[in-house]
């Protein structure tokens, strides 16, 4: 069930999202010069705006740099302590 969630809304999502901001933030670039900025073959960009999550981390991490928007990376696996959990530990 969740890699169907995964597979069918997430990564579609997020390559949706990496299309929209690379067409924002680099309106003359096609596919082919961003995959250039990311150091990564064209058609391994193209799986990238599909949400392929076959392609390394590291690459849409690296266009995550040039698009400005790595906030949401350096928020994974960042576990939240609610109050009572800080206090106890102070």
């Amino acid at each position: 069930m969740l890699e169907s969630i995964l597979e069918t809304q997430f990564l579609p999502l997020m390559g949706k999202k990496l299309a929209q901001a690379r067409k924002q933030r680099f309106p003359g670039d096609d596919m082919q010069a961003f995959s250039k900025r990311v150091r990564v073959a064209r058609s391994t960009y193209q799986r990238m705006e599909k949400g392929d999550l076959s392609v390394a981390f590291a690459s849409y991490y690296k266009a995550a740099l040039i698009l400005e928007l790595t906030e949401g990376f350096e928020q994974l696996f960042t576990l939240q302590q609610t109050e009572e959990a800080w206090l106890s530990d102070v």
